[in-house]
């Protein structure tokens, strides 16, 4: 289930560029540093290898055909369009880098055209693609994928009935089998996830977790997911997010017990644009409400060497938090749709007309 977001990219407003004094928030304000990719298409995941390798993914933006994968190998300098042969009108909505070379994207499904979800997984830095998964049925939406170490990986779908599908692979990514679902918990019937390449993450070699977008007009708050042992078992937990006006578009965990969980609701026709966090400090055991930033946000990142800090991104700006999810600060007012953060490599986003945008964080 797709991300419902804007079209709309406006500039940094400099009203939210100043520095901020209240507590809890950063004492200045971080920015984003622009350069253009290889595509003119929207851009929705990415992944950070290192300072030099970063991949990044979209297509199907509102029902906009367009799809592309783009690479950087000198740290954004200059990018390749690298999306697999006849990949221009597909939706890549994840990507997942091992490295400069190896790489696996998510297609979603297209019911009206009969088209299944499909799993596509290079070797050569994006030369060349081999097709890994294919869906047997185009009604089946998988949504995220996330590996916990070279060899192990998982993959969900929207739920079919009460159970959500799981895939799992063992070899890198080389082929994708139905994972055992017996220690996967029921949930609501028709419940999903969104689409973002962030709904599951891991952290380790064994825990996962993966959120999910509630039911519409069923009241239901929107859960979230949890493995400690690789997918074998699951325990699910309810957010504070309200079901009625909220959904769980991205999970970020800096720890394997300190997460935070984002999202909200938004609806451009409508003029709707809530944004919603909640924080856990357990494991995903409990839940509770974080701070509200300023309106839906479709990512969210830890930032690795800087504590209790994070960012999150959504179709109306950016905003960060120095208190692990508590207060927020908007600092940008650019579309970017997808973030990833990660060690000694610092913060990239990605968005609109195939911008991405490195984080420059001030120094004291």
């Amino acid at each position: 289930m797709s991300a419902v977001v804007g079209l709309v990219l406006a500039l940094s407003d400099p009203a939210v560029a100043s520095p901020a004094s209240r507590a809890g928030h950063p004492a200045a304000l971080p920015s984003w540093r622009f350069v253009h990719t290889a595509t003119s298409n929207t851009l929705i995941a990415v992944d950070v290898v290192d300072r030099s390798t970063v991949w990044a993914a979209g297509g199907g933006f509102q029902s906009v055909v367009g799809g592309a994968v783009v690479r950087t190998v000198d740290g954004g300098r200059s990018w390749q369009d690298v999306t697999p042969p006849g990949g221009a009108v597909d939706a890549f909505r994840d990507i997942e880098a091992l490295d400069r070379d190896h790489a696996l994207v998510l297609a979603l499904s297209d019911e009206k055209a009969g088209i299944p979800a499909r799993i596509y997984r290079t070797a050569d830095g994006g030369a060349s693609w081999r097709q890994v998964f294919r869906a047997e049925d185009p009604h089946t939406f998988f949504d995220c994928m996330a590996f916990f170490d070279r060899r192990h990986g998982l993959a969900v779908g929207d739920a079919v009935g009460t159970r959500f599908p799981l895939l799992e692979t063992i070899d890198g990514g080389r082929s994708w089998h139905p994972a055992p679902t017996a220690g996967l918990p029921d949930t609501f019937p028709d419940e999903g996830a969104l689409a973002t390449g962030t709904c599951l993450v891991t952290k380790g070699r064994h825990d996962a977790w993966f959120g999910t977008t509630g039911v519409s007009g069923s009241g239901h708050n929107p859960q979230v997911f949890h493995t400690r042992n690789g997918g074998r078992t699951w325990t699910v937990t309810t957010t504070p997010i309200p079901g009625t006006t909220g959904n769980i578009a991205s999970l970020s965990f800096r720890t394997p017990e300190d997460g935070l969980a984002v999202g909200g609701n938004f609806n451009a026709s409508e003029n709707i644009d809530l944004g919603a966090v909640a924080r856990t400090s357990d494991g995903g055991a409990s839940w509770s409400p974080g701070g509200t930033p300023a309106g839906f946000r479709n990512g969210v990142s830890w930032i690795p060497d800087l504590r209790d800090t994070a960012v999150t991104v959504g179709p109306d700006g950016s905003d960060v938090t120095a208190d692990g999810g508590r207060t927020w600060s908007r600092f940008d007012r650019s579309l970017l749709l997808g973030i990833n953060c990660a060690r000694h490599a610092g913060c990239w986003a990605v968005g609109e007309n195939g911008k991405a945008a490195r984080l420059a964080i001030p120094r004291p």
